[in-house]
This record gives C-alpha cells, sequence and structure tokens, in this order.
C-alpha cells in the first residue's frame, strides 16, 4: 500500500529533475539564434496592404537559424556569405527567393560569378530582423558570430533603425545606454527565462525544437502584418501633431557611428570581405496615393501602440540624409567596401518608406551581387554588371 503511496511523488520528484535538467542545458549549451532553426512560415499577405506583393510569402529558416537554405559545414568550394541588418534586410513581406539577399545568391550562383569567385556554390544566409539599429546588431553579432567558421564575406544593411528608435523615443537631447534584452533579439537564446506554466517549461521547448528539427512543420498566418499595417498608416494620416523640427541629431549620429564601427570590426574579425549596403529609402515629392503607404516617423510605437504625433517626412528625410552621409565617411575609413543601390521611388519599388518590393529586392540585389564579384583592385571602379535573372 505504502509503494502506492510513493508513486505520485516519484513521479513529481522525476518531473522536476527532468525540468531542471533541461533548463541547465538549455542554457549551457544552448546558442543565440535571431530565428529558430527549422521555422517554415507560409505568410498570407493581405493584398490591399501589399498590392505588390507575392501570395503565399515563405520564410524559411535553416539549421544555423538563418533565412536560408540547408548547408553542410564542410561543403567543398562553398562561399559563405552572412547578411545582417535590420527588417530591411529581413525582408519578411518578401517570398525566400524574392527577397534580396535570396535573390542576391540567386545572381551569385551564375557560372560566371562562380568562377569570378572560384567557388562551386554561394550560399546566403540571412539574419536581418526588424526593429535593429546598430547597437541591436552589435549585440547580434557579439553572440552569434562565434558560433561560425570563418566567412567569406558579412554583408550588412543598417541605419534606419537608429533614426526609427530616435525618433519614436521623441528626438531626446541624450541617449542613454541601457541593457538590451536578449529577446528583443533572439528566438532562441540560453539567457530565457522559464517558470512553471506548461507554455514557460523547458521540457516544452525542447520538444518544440525537436519538432523543428526532424518535422519541420509549416505554420500558416494568414494575413500576417496587414492589421498593423493598416493601423500604423492610419495613424500617420489622422496625426493630430505633425512636428517639423528636431533637437541636433548629433546625439543620435554619433551613438551610430560608434556601433557602426564597432560592428565593422567585428565582422572584420570573422569574414575575408565585408561590404556595407547604404541603405535607399523613398525620397521625392510626394503624391496622396504614396503618402498613404507611409507610417515611419511616429513619436511611440506604431507598430504596437496607438500613436498621434508624428514627425514630417522631410524631417525623415533630412535625418536619412545624414546618417546615410555619416555612414559612407565612417565605411571609408574603415577601409570597407560599400555600394548605394539605385532604387526608383515609386510605389513599384517600395511597399513604403523604408521596405521594398519584389521590383525594389531585384535592384538591391544586383547591384550587391556586383560589388561581392568585384576584384579588391577594382573597387573605386565602376561595379561589374551582374545580369539579372528578369527585368525589373
Amino acid at each position: 500500500m505504502m509503494y502506492w503511496l510513493l508513486i505520485p511523488g516519484l513521479a513529481v520528484a522525476a518531473f522536476v529533475i527532468a525540468e531542471l535538467a533541461c533548463r541547465w542545458w538549455l542554457r549551457r549549451w544552448s546558442g543565440y539564434y535571431v530565428w529558430a532553426p527549422g521555422t517554415r512560415l507560409d505568410l498570407r499577405l493581405d493584398p490591399v496592404i501589399f498590392p505588390e506583393g507575392e501570395r503565399p510569402v515563405r520564410f524559411i529558416v535553416n539549421a544555423d537559424g538563418e533565412r536560408g537554405g540547408d548547408l553542410r559545414g564542410d561543403e567543398e568550394g562553398l562561399y559563405r556569405v552572412l547578411v545582417v541588418g535590420g527588417s530591411a534586410v529581413e525582408c519578411v513581406a518578401l517570398d525566400q527567393g524574392t527577397s534580396w539577399p535570396g535573390a542576391l545568391e540567386t545572381f551569385l550562383n551564375a557560372p560566371d560569378n562562380l568562377r569570378v569567385l572560384d567557388a562551386r556554390r554561394v550560399h546566403v544566409g540571412n539574419i536581418g530582423r526588424s526593429n535593429v539599429a546598430t547597437a541591436d546588431l552589435d549585440l547580434i553579432l557579439e553572440r552569434v558570430l562565434p558560433r561560425y567558421s570563418r566567412l567569406d564575406a558579412i554583408i550588412i544593411m543598417v541605419g534606419a533603425g537608429d533614426v526609427v528608435q530616435w525618433l519614436e523615443a521623441g528626438a531626446p537631447p541624450s541617449i542613454p545606454e541601457a541593457p538590451i534584452p536578449p529577446a528583443k533579439l533572439f528566438t532562441c537564446n540560453p539567457e530565457r527565462r522559464f517558470g512553471w506554466k506548461l507554455r514557460q517549461l523547458a521540457l516544452v521547448e525542447i520538444v518544440k525544437r525537436v519538432r523543428r528539427a526532424w518535422l519541420r512543420p509549416w505554420t500558416v498566418l494568414e494575413e500576417s502584418g496587414g492589421k498593423w499595417y493598416a493601423a500604423a498608416r492610419r495613424m500617420r494620416a489622422e496625426a493630430t501633431e505633425i512636428r517639423t523640427s528636431t533637437p541636433d541629431p548629433a546625439v543620435m549620429l554619433d551613438r551610430y557611428e560608434r556601433y557602426l564601427r564597432q560592428i565593422l570590426r567585428r565582422a572584420q574579425a570573422h569574414a575575408d570581405r565585408v561590404i556595407v549596403v547604404r541603405q535607399p529609402w523613398f525620397e521625392k515629392e510626394y503624391t496622396a496615393e504614396e503618402l498613404s503607404h507611409f507610417w515611419h516617423g511616429g513619436v511611440g510605437k506604431a507598430w504596437k501602440e496607438k500613436i498621434s504625433v508624428y514627425y514630417s517626412l522631410e524631417v525623415v528625410n533630412r535625418l536619412m540624409g545624414l546618417l546615410d552621409a555619416r555612414a559612407a565617411t565612417v565605411v571609408e575609413s574603415c577601409a570597407v567596401q560599400q555600394v548605394r543601390p539605385a532604387v526608383p521611388p515609386s510605389l513599384r519599388h517600395y511597399f513604403d518608406y523604408t521596405h521594398f518590393t519584389p521590383a525594389g529586392a531585384a535592384l538591391i540585389a544586383q547591384a550587391v551581387a556586383a560589388a561581392v564579384v568585384a576584384r579588391p583592385s577594382s573597387l573605386e571602379r565602376p561595379l561589374r554588371p551582374v545580369r539579372a535573372a528578369s527585368p525589373v
């Protein structure tokens, strides 16, 4: 009789021991991944919000936590590229092969380009993530790059997030340094906090990881992103206050420069080549239709809360121009290759102020591919043309 009374207690003890063991293992051996390895998403974009978008959009993550195809680390003749940055790199509204890092891989695997690179195959992995500024990207590279052996190239596009985050905070005269929560940047990380509710258990997390790794299930997200995009655009159109000036942006620009230099040092320590892509943005004399597509420049986080105060697009354009000029100066002083793709300011090429349609992404990919295949001795000469897969 006493034996049967012990069974529940033993079961509870075994569960607790297993849970604690899983927590220890995840903290000791689990790495930092921007995207959970094995994730496969089928995003159904709202055609009203994304009229130039594709349906569906596939977002596929390989075993290294990159948006990209699978690969073997010992593959002979592999030329491995890692693309890093913010939402303009992530390309969440674009299909896997249409995103500019995906299209870049296609261009670089053309036979002529493989001969120039002396490679059998080019792999491009994408760890871009939305709402990432230079300080965020510095932490991402600090935690992620040690997992890689030496890369052939790291391609960086970052900067718009610095402007967005500064304006979201109301353009403060100072930016205090604060710890960045790992959960903001890494879907999987060893610093995750666990609890005793079902969804907070380490056992559940391990089951999810095993399921993703072995079964690679698809998750379908209907009208992904449509609701917040529509709400954010509407809030800008109905703003009760439009600010036409900011305090001196030097605090934001200096912080951008400091972290960009650090990012370049980290990248140079882990890759044979580093290329900075200076981000294009949608700047022109806008039509009413074009204005209806914009949501940037708000005081507050338009993607998660209701806001009513915005900075004018003239202000945002000026800040982006200052940041782009600072990027050019920093990159040149660090002797790093850079490219500034030309993307026509039109709704054919942009979904909004800084995010690209398939046509815009193809132009980015073509310009970056030309920079990758340019020989180091010819970096000051016009970039070698790379044949596009289709007209843009």
